[in-house]
Protein backbone atom coordinates (compact mmCIF):
# COMPACT_ATOMS: atom_id res chain seq x y z
CA UNK A 1 0.00 0.00 0.00
CA UNK A 2 1.09 3.40 -0.95
CA UNK A 3 0.23 4.62 2.91
CA UNK A 4 2.78 2.33 4.49
CA UNK A 5 5.98 4.50 4.42
CA UNK A 6 3.70 7.36 5.58
CA UNK A 7 2.29 5.88 8.56
CA UNK A 8 6.26 4.43 9.49
CA UNK A 9 7.14 7.85 9.10
CA UNK A 10 4.53 9.49 11.27
CA UNK A 11 5.49 6.49 13.95
CA UNK A 12 8.97 7.63 13.89
CA UNK A 13 7.86 11.47 14.15
CA UNK A 14 5.42 10.71 17.26
CA UNK A 15 8.40 8.26 18.59
CA UNK A 16 10.48 11.02 18.67
CA UNK A 17 8.51 13.23 20.08
CA UNK A 18 7.43 11.26 22.96
CA UNK A 19 11.45 10.71 23.40
CA UNK A 20 12.16 14.61 23.14
CA UNK A 21 9.42 15.24 26.12
CA UNK A 22 10.48 12.43 28.17
CA UNK A 23 13.77 13.61 27.97
CA UNK A 24 12.66 17.30 28.70
CA UNK A 25 10.60 16.33 32.02
CA UNK A 26 13.30 14.26 33.54
CA UNK A 27 15.94 17.33 32.89
CA UNK A 28 13.31 19.32 34.76
CA UNK A 29 12.66 16.57 37.55
CA UNK A 30 16.50 16.52 38.28
CA UNK A 31 16.90 20.62 37.64
CA UNK A 32 14.40 20.84 40.25
CA UNK A 33 16.28 18.28 42.71
CA UNK A 34 19.47 19.43 42.44
CA UNK A 35 18.30 22.86 43.15
CA UNK A 36 16.61 21.70 46.32
CA UNK A 37 19.96 19.73 47.15
CA UNK A 38 21.78 23.46 46.69
CA UNK A 39 19.44 25.18 48.86
CA UNK A 40 19.55 22.30 51.94
CA UNK A 41 23.58 22.24 51.43
CA UNK A 42 23.98 25.79 51.84
CA UNK A 43 22.07 25.61 55.31
CA UNK A 44 24.73 23.37 56.62
CA UNK A 45 27.51 25.87 57.59
CA UNK A 46 29.98 26.67 60.23
CA UNK A 47 30.35 29.93 61.12
CA UNK A 48 34.38 30.91 61.76
CA UNK A 49 34.45 33.65 64.11
CA UNK A 50 37.43 35.72 62.00
CA UNK A 51 35.92 35.60 58.78
CA UNK A 52 32.11 36.41 57.18
CA UNK A 53 32.95 33.20 54.87
CA UNK A 54 31.23 30.05 56.29
CA UNK A 55 32.34 26.70 55.82
CA UNK A 56 29.45 25.58 53.80
CA UNK A 57 28.33 22.30 51.50
CA UNK A 58 27.09 25.20 48.73
CA UNK A 59 30.29 23.75 46.56
CA UNK A 60 29.82 20.20 47.15
CA UNK A 61 25.87 20.48 45.70
CA UNK A 62 27.37 22.56 42.62
CA UNK A 63 30.27 19.73 41.86
CA UNK A 64 27.29 17.27 41.71
CA UNK A 65 24.90 19.25 39.84
CA UNK A 66 27.15 19.95 37.01
CA UNK A 67 29.08 16.46 37.12
CA UNK A 68 25.86 14.69 36.75
CA UNK A 69 23.34 16.42 35.35
CA UNK A 70 25.63 18.01 32.82
CA UNK A 71 26.55 21.18 31.76
CA UNK A 72 22.94 22.89 30.96
CA UNK A 73 21.10 21.47 33.53
CA UNK A 74 23.82 21.96 35.77
CA UNK A 75 23.73 25.43 35.08
CA UNK A 76 20.32 25.44 35.04
CA UNK A 77 19.82 24.26 38.79
CA UNK A 78 22.06 26.31 40.40
CA UNK A 79 21.21 29.74 38.57
CA UNK A 80 17.49 29.31 39.13
CA UNK A 81 18.30 29.48 43.03
CA UNK A 82 20.53 32.09 42.30
CA UNK A 83 17.15 33.99 40.45
CA UNK A 84 14.91 33.50 43.78
CA UNK A 85 17.22 34.42 46.47
CA UNK A 86 17.79 37.49 44.42
CA UNK A 87 13.76 38.16 44.35
CA UNK A 88 13.97 37.87 48.08
CA UNK A 89 13.52 34.32 48.90
CA UNK A 90 15.72 32.69 52.03
CA UNK A 91 17.22 30.22 50.17
CA UNK A 92 21.05 30.45 50.73
CA UNK A 93 21.51 29.73 54.13
CA UNK A 94 18.15 31.57 54.95
CA UNK A 95 18.95 34.60 53.70
CA UNK A 96 17.77 36.32 50.43
CA UNK A 97 17.99 39.62 48.84
CA UNK A 98 20.39 41.49 46.55
CA UNK A 99 22.30 42.55 49.64
CA UNK A 100 23.25 38.75 49.46
CA UNK A 101 24.03 38.26 45.97
CA UNK A 102 25.93 41.25 46.29
CA UNK A 103 27.27 40.97 50.15
CA UNK A 104 30.76 40.19 51.14
CA UNK A 105 30.54 36.28 49.85
CA UNK A 106 29.08 37.30 46.36
CA UNK A 107 32.24 36.76 44.42
CA UNK A 108 31.90 33.38 45.67
CA UNK A 109 28.44 32.99 44.61
CA UNK A 110 28.58 34.10 41.07
CA UNK A 111 30.59 31.26 40.71
CA UNK A 112 28.39 28.45 41.58
CA UNK A 113 26.54 28.67 37.98
CA UNK A 114 29.76 29.40 35.91
CA UNK A 115 31.33 26.20 37.96
CA UNK A 116 28.69 23.62 37.57
CA UNK A 117 28.39 25.01 33.98
CA UNK A 118 32.07 23.83 33.44
CA UNK A 119 32.34 20.88 35.08
CA UNK A 120 29.17 19.58 33.59
CA UNK A 121 31.16 20.62 30.47
CA UNK A 122 33.85 18.81 31.16
CA UNK A 123 31.86 15.52 32.88
CA UNK A 124 29.51 15.58 29.37
CA UNK A 125 32.89 14.98 27.26
CA UNK A 126 34.65 12.47 29.64
CA UNK A 127 31.01 10.58 29.34
CA UNK A 128 30.74 11.08 25.79
CA UNK A 129 31.99 7.71 24.73
CA UNK A 130 31.97 5.65 27.68
CA UNK A 131 29.57 4.77 30.99
CA UNK A 132 32.69 3.72 33.09
CA UNK A 133 35.76 6.18 33.54
CA UNK A 134 38.78 4.31 33.61
CA UNK A 135 41.79 5.89 36.52
CA UNK A 136 42.72 8.40 33.23
CA UNK A 137 39.23 9.38 33.60
CA UNK A 138 38.75 10.05 36.99
CA UNK A 139 41.59 11.82 37.52
CA UNK A 140 40.91 14.50 34.75
CA UNK A 141 37.16 14.37 36.55
CA UNK A 142 39.14 15.26 40.22
CA UNK A 143 41.14 17.98 38.43
CA UNK A 144 38.17 19.37 36.63
CA UNK A 145 36.63 20.02 39.72
CA UNK A 146 39.16 21.18 41.78
CA UNK A 147 40.08 23.84 38.49
CA UNK A 148 36.50 24.65 37.79
CA UNK A 149 35.31 24.68 41.68
CA UNK A 150 37.36 25.21 43.62
CA UNK A 151 40.24 27.27 42.06
CA UNK A 152 37.32 29.16 39.83
CA UNK A 153 35.64 29.65 43.60
CA UNK A 154 38.96 31.68 44.97
CA UNK A 155 39.33 33.75 42.07
CA UNK A 156 35.77 35.56 41.66
CA UNK A 157 35.43 35.21 45.53
CA UNK A 158 38.79 36.25 47.39
CA UNK A 159 38.75 39.61 45.66
CA UNK A 160 35.22 40.17 46.44
CA UNK A 161 35.96 39.42 49.93
CA UNK A 162 38.60 41.62 50.02
CA UNK A 163 36.60 44.87 48.33
CA UNK A 164 33.49 44.78 50.63
CA UNK A 165 35.33 43.74 53.43
CA UNK A 166 37.99 46.31 52.91
CA UNK A 167 40.68 44.30 53.49
CA UNK A 168 44.27 43.84 52.28
CA UNK A 169 44.35 40.48 49.34
CA UNK A 170 46.76 38.40 52.15
CA UNK A 171 44.03 39.13 54.73
CA UNK A 172 40.98 37.85 52.33
CA UNK A 173 42.84 35.04 51.56
CA UNK A 174 43.41 34.60 55.59
CA UNK A 175 39.28 34.86 56.19
CA UNK A 176 38.16 33.66 52.46
CA UNK A 177 40.63 31.20 51.26
CA UNK A 178 43.20 29.43 53.25
CA UNK A 179 40.42 27.42 56.32
CA UNK A 180 38.49 25.83 53.17
CA UNK A 181 40.82 24.35 51.03
CA UNK A 182 41.51 20.65 52.69
CA UNK A 183 37.86 20.53 53.08
CA UNK A 184 37.13 21.70 49.33
CA UNK A 185 39.64 18.82 48.35
CA UNK A 186 37.82 16.21 50.66
CA UNK A 187 34.56 17.83 48.63
CA UNK A 188 36.22 17.31 45.38
CA UNK A 189 37.81 13.66 46.38
CA UNK A 190 34.08 12.47 47.63
CA UNK A 191 31.88 14.28 44.38
CA UNK A 192 34.96 12.69 42.18
CA UNK A 193 33.44 9.29 43.88
CA UNK A 194 30.10 9.83 43.45
CA UNK A 195 29.99 11.10 40.10
CA UNK A 196 31.99 8.06 38.63
CA UNK A 197 29.80 5.63 40.27
CA UNK A 198 26.19 7.75 39.31
CA UNK A 199 26.43 9.32 36.50
CA UNK A 200 26.58 5.93 34.61
CA UNK A 201 23.04 5.25 35.93
CA UNK A 202 21.23 8.13 35.81
CA UNK A 203 19.27 8.61 31.97
CA UNK A 204 20.89 10.54 29.56
CA UNK A 205 19.78 13.73 29.54
CA UNK A 206 19.45 16.55 26.51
Amino acid sequence: METTPISNTQTSISAAGRSQSASWIRGAVFTALFAALFVAFSFAKIPLGFSSVPITLQTFAVMLAGGLLGSFYGFLSIMIVLLLTATGLPLLGGYGGISVIFGATGGFIWMFPISALLIGFASDRLFARTKKLNRTGIAWLFVSLVLFSVVLAYVGGVPWYAFKAKLSFNAAMVGGCYPFLFGDFVKAIAATALISTLRPMLARLR
